[in-house]
């Protein structure tokens, strides 16, 4: 199943995870040590963001280490960028919009 990338960056704790993780790898128990909720509970949100490639599971020995998916990062950063222009675009011709109506009223 493949999860929509800004649901899963919604919730705090992913966040905090994500965050995490962008210092470097970590151990799912590394990662449980630094919240107040169960393993299960860090163990559902990193399947999350894996599912949405935010994260990629390494095997090393017995244990599997998370870390950030860099060119997901960079998609996303894209993205947001992308949106932020548009938004701009749209504030900018509200103003003009604004200035207009204030012209008119004089």
């Amino acid at each position: 199943m493949r999860r929509d990338v800004f649901q899963a960056i919604a919730d705090p704790t992913r966040r905090a995870i994500i965050m995490l993780l962008a210092v470097g790898a970590l151990t799912p128990n590394a990662i449980a040590d630094h919240f107040d909720t169960s393993r299960q509970a860090v163990s559902k949100h990193l399947r999350i963001l894996t599912e949405c490639e935010i994260l990629v599971q390494e095997q090393q020995g017995r244990e599997i280490h998370y870390h950030l998916n860099a060119g997901k990062m960079k998609d996303l950063e894209k993205w947001l960028e992308q949106f932020k222009q548009l938004m701009a675009k749209r504030f900018d011709q509200l103003d003009t919009v604004l200035e207009q109506l204030k012209s008119k009223g004089k």
